[in-house]
């Protein structure tokens, strides 16, 4: 055997140390890009939805997943990267008047006062919007109970002011994106600053929420909700998992007509 054949075959790996290779490639490749939340928006969502009359499929998802640069799915429509805290919320629940029902729950904006989450940090149900109110204008307008139907059109913004037991008062813009008799998809973004005991917490837009609502038959609803806050939001109100994934619920739970002080809460 000459010195070239003798280097061939020290060079060349064995067919098991190959096999050993590939498989520790893929764990490292599938580590390094973990399956991140996905709307339903022409595929399966991620998390999937229950099965019916289960409860909620709820999941906060960790930073160190995806890294500073996560990039939201396109469907949401938010154009920032990464988060500080992000919230999946997958169901299904009951409901018997249509799109329109809904649209008339949602735009109901006074009627989100008094709801209620289980807070994990002081381990008793506490009330989440102390207030809200509907406004006929961003800048100056005027409190009411909530829109009508026919104003939730999608391209045409709308605004209300809601006090958040743990960040105050603020405004917040809603815009229809999607409404069909089988489908509505309906975001919500902080439009100016929050603050919280004279700091500022939140910067504009960095308190983000998309629901879609995808009718299964004629009483039956699937809902998927995609919560965010921006990457630069305050640690003051970085609350934990639990009590963040409660909150998320409690909106849930007000739109599907469920008591959202109901036994069990979604985490604890």
């Amino acid at each position: 055997m000459n010195a070239d054949i003798r280097y061939r075959a020290k060079s060349n790996p064995s067919p098991g140390l190959l096999a050993f290779l590939l498989v520790f490639l893929c764990h490292a490749h599938g580590r390094a890009q973990p399956p991140g939340p996905q709307p339903p928006c022409g595929a399966d969502p991620v998390p999937a939805w229950p099965g019916p009359d289960e409860p909620v499929v709820s999941r906060a998802w960790s930073r160190p997943e995806f890294g500073r640069d996560w990039k939201p799915p396109l469907c949401t429509g938010w154009s920032a990267t990464g988060f500080t805290t992000l919230v999946t919320i997958a169901a299904r629940f009951r409901h018997t008047t249509g799109a329109d029902g809904l649209l008339r729950r949602i735009g109901a904006i006074s009627e989100l006062a008094g709801i209620r989450y289980w807070s994990n940090t002081h381990k008793q149900w506490r009330v989440l919007i102390p207030d809200a109110c509907a406004l006929t204008g961003m800048q100056g307008g005027r409190c009411r109970g909530g829109f009508t139907t026919s104003e939730m059109q999608a391209g045409k913004p709308l605004y209300f002011e809601q006090t958040n037991n743990l960040t105050g008062k603020g405004i917040y813009r809603m815009d229809v994106r999607e409404a069909s008799p089988d489908r509505l998809v309906v975001s919500v973004e902080n439009v100016g600053a929050v603050r919280y005991l004279f700091l500022t917490v939140f910067h504009p837009r960095e308190m983000q929420t998309v629901y879609f609502l995808d009718r299964e038959s004629d009483e039956v609803w699937r809902f998927y909700s995609i919560v965010r806050t921006g990457i630069n939001a305050s640690g003051l109100v970085a609350v934990n998992e639990s009590s963040t994934i409660n909150r998320a619920v409690a909106f849930y739970r007000s739109l599907a007509g469920i008591p959202t002080a109901m036994e069990p809460p979604a985490a604890r």
